[in-house]
């Protein structure tokens, strides 16, 4: 894995290989605390071809829902009852009186 690169003294980029990288990884403490200045990887990287999913797909979470007051509220209600009484009398008709 010759793409990923580490700043060299002199300035100049420098590859890292696997056997490096592997035992970096295995010499890192996991319950290091985070440095203040740490930068995130995303934040690094440029992104690469197509993201996985599109960003309408799976948007950014939001604040939170929005509370129904009054007619619409009301409309709700209406539209649940409806449906519970279609698919009982559906069932009612096709099972008989339950």
């Amino acid at each position: 894995m010759t793409d990923l690169l580490a700043p060299a003294v002199d300035g100049g980029p420098v590859p890292f290989d696997d056997d490096e990288l592997t035992a970096q990884a295995l010499a890192a403490d996991p319950d290091a605390p985070i440095a203040a200045d740490a930068v995130s990887l995303w934040d690094v990287l440029e992104p690469t071809g197509t993201p996985l999913l599109p960003q309408w797909y799976m948007p950014a979470a939001t604040g939170g829902l929005r509370h129904l007051d009054g007619w619409p509220r009301k409309i709700v209600f209406v539209l649940l009852v409806a449906f519970v009484a279609i698919d009982a009398g559906g069932l009612c008709f096709t099972y008989g009186i339950i």
